[in-house]
């Protein structure tokens, strides 16, 4: 999905993570919405069910796992991942595109798609975002539906290790609670500054 305001001179792959549920996908769509920057948001393949509300090819692209093992034999992702018992891709030709047209290239990953991006594009921007506390993420899992304590359990442990690999990233945002907007607004600072640094982000994939 592409924001119509502006085309960069500089365009950046910038990657977003974070533990589930910490409000990347609110903040995202927030950050759709406002138009501040030319950017394009990639649509990741996933094996995963859809969340209600969401839809094919706006949200995510929801395959089959035959589907997905196929885009991997085919080379056709930039990076893949296994969370939980889910996959999620990010696929290569939108991403080239979007640089080509001059957009800013927002990847919404896990911490393990993180890392292997880190490695495959070295100039990414790489923003990770934390809750203000595990309390809080607690409260904002319950409001999805984890209500087992068994997979409360599991989802915390999950995050609390991806928390403490935070150092990895090249900037740490903390969303703090009913403060979306001031979330979004530092984002897109840090991606601004970034994109006006010299010497600059030299991207290629």
């Amino acid at each position: 999905m592409a924001s119509e305001a502006r085309t960069n001179k500089n365009p950046l792959v910038v990657v977003i993570s974070g533990p589930s549920g910490v409000g990347k996908d609110v903040m995202i769509d927030r950050m759709i919405e406002s138009g501040q920057l030319g950017f394009h948001f990639t649509v990741t393949a996933t094996t995963r069910d859809p969340r209600p509300g969401e839809k094919n090819g706006i949200n995510h692209h929801f395959v089959s796992v035959d589907d997905f093992v196929n885009l991997i034999a085919a080379d056709e992702l930039l990076e893949w991942a296994q969370v939980y018992d889910n996959y999620y891709g990010v696929p290569k030709k939108q991403v080239r595109d979007a640089l080509a047209s001059g957009k800013h290239v927002i990847m919404r990953v896990d911490v393990q798609g993180a890392k292997r991006l880190s490695e495959i594009i070295p100039e990414a921007l790489l923003i990770f975002i934390i809750p203000p506390s595990l309390e809080v993420l607690r409260k904002h899992l319950e409001g999805r539906g984890v209500n087992t304590e068994e997979e409360m359990t599991k989802r915390l442990a999950a995050a609390t290790e991806e928390i403490s690999q935070a150092s990895l990233f090249d900037f740490t945002v903390t969303n703090e609670e009913d403060q979306l907007d001031e979330t979004v607004k530092n984002v897109v600072e840090i991606i601004e500054s970034e994109s006006m640094r010299i010497p600059p982000r030299r991207v290629s994939i």
